[in-house]
């Protein structure tokens, strides 16, 4: 249920800039998937405006705009291209294969040190945005182009170890196995990482087994 204060923002927004009000939301209230949704300090209200002028540019493309994963999501023929979203120290644009894009300028990070495929750009501020505008717009025209002529990063197949307790449980549920191998690349790579990082048997034991739900749909660790 929007807020009478957040319906007053949405007119205002939607007679200026033409926005749904999903994404109205996400600007009003934050993406949701914290306890700070909706205070002062949720990092989307923190950094709306950079968001805002990221927005601007990325709507002067062809791409599409849909809210999904609760951040504002643009796409090409059903694809994900790139994403808006707020760090705590930052607005962020990030691009699905930035690892594809060539980053002449060396301002892509990855968010990780296994990510293989994402690359985003952090801002702190309008003037900051403004003074790389036309990298901004180079990165999401390459990224339009990346994905209209298919490419596709290529994974590192499964290099992290299939934990024992993993292993035990394909032997006992061989249809766990078949949908665990039936993900994709960077999906598997995931999980398996995640279960890595535990250190204690049980731990894994816990991880895997809030997992597998997901895994039994298809699902990525961080899909909803």
């Amino acid at each position: 249920m929007l807020q009478p204060c957040f319906l007053a923002k949405f007119v205002a927004m939607s007679a200026e800039e033409h926005i749904s009000p999903e994404i109205a939301e996400f600007f009003d209230i934050g993406c949701g998937r914290c306890p700070l949704v909706g205070t002062s300090k949720c990092k989307v209200r923190t950094w709306n405006e950079e968001l805002h002028i990221l927005r601007t540019i990325i709507l002067k493309t062809k791409l599409i705009e849909e809210r999904k994963w609760g951040v504002p999501c643009y796409t090409d023929n059903g694809k994900n291209v790139v994403l808006l979203s707020a760090l705590k120290e930052s607005a962020t644009i990030s691009f699905l294969k930035g690892s594809l894009i060539d980053d002449v300028h060396g301002v892509l990070i990855a968010p990780g040190k296994n990510s293989q495929s994402a690359r985003y750009m952090k801002f702190t501020s309008v003037q900051q945005i403004k003074k790389v505008k036309s990298i901004i717009v180079d990165y999401i025209q390459q990224a339009l182009d990346i994905e209209r002529h298919g490419k596709n990063v290529e994974f590192k197949k499964d290099a992290d170890p299939i934990p024992d307790e993993l292993m035990e449980l394909f032997t006992k549920q061989p249809q766990l196995k078949t949908a665990f191998f039936a993900l994709t690349p960077g999906r598997r790579r995931g999980y398996l990482l995640h279960f890595n990082q535990a250190k204690q048997s049980a731990t894994r034991e816990s991880r895997i087994q809030k997992c597998i739900p997901n895994i039994m749909k298809g699902k990525g660790l961080q899909d909803r």
